[in-house]
């Protein structure tokens, strides 16, 4: 498997039913049905000190997360307050975890017939 973090990222991504990748915002970012934002990459965005990606979480997991482990997770800027969280991939990435962190992003931004598909090749599902 590619030691590439922005490779790996791409493929769990991609990975996900019905999922496509596009440039948004200057970043590459990946969208369910090629309408809802599952995930943004963020390469050093705005000068940051960090490759890391963004994606929605449920509620609470945010703060828990940033709150555990300042080092690996934070509130990214403009949809921070909307409860997503920031995933830094250059710090010793749990690449179990995070497939994990976006197959919950998945089930909030897809439509039910889609989830319903994942959850179908996820035994840890429901």
């Amino acid at each position: 498997m590619s030691t590439d973090p922005v490779e790996r990222l791409r493929r769990l991504c991609l990975a996900l039913p019905e999922v496509s990748e596009r440039v948004s915002h200057g970043e590459p970012a990946w969208f369910v049905r090629a309408k809802r934002t599952l995930a943004t990459l963020d390469d050093h965005h705005h000068g940051a000190d960090h490759l890391a990606f963004w994606c929605p979480a449920p509620p609470g997991v945010q703060a828990e997360l940033v709150e555990q482990e300042p080092e690996r997770f934070f509130r990214p800027p403009y949809v921070g307050m909307k409860g997503w969280v920031g995933v830094r991939i250059d710090v010793e990435p749990d690449w179990d975890e995070i497939a994990e962190l976006l197959r919950d992003a998945y089930r909030l931004v897809a439509p039910k017939k889609l989830v319903a598909l994942l959850d179908e090749g996820d035994p840890g599902a429901g």
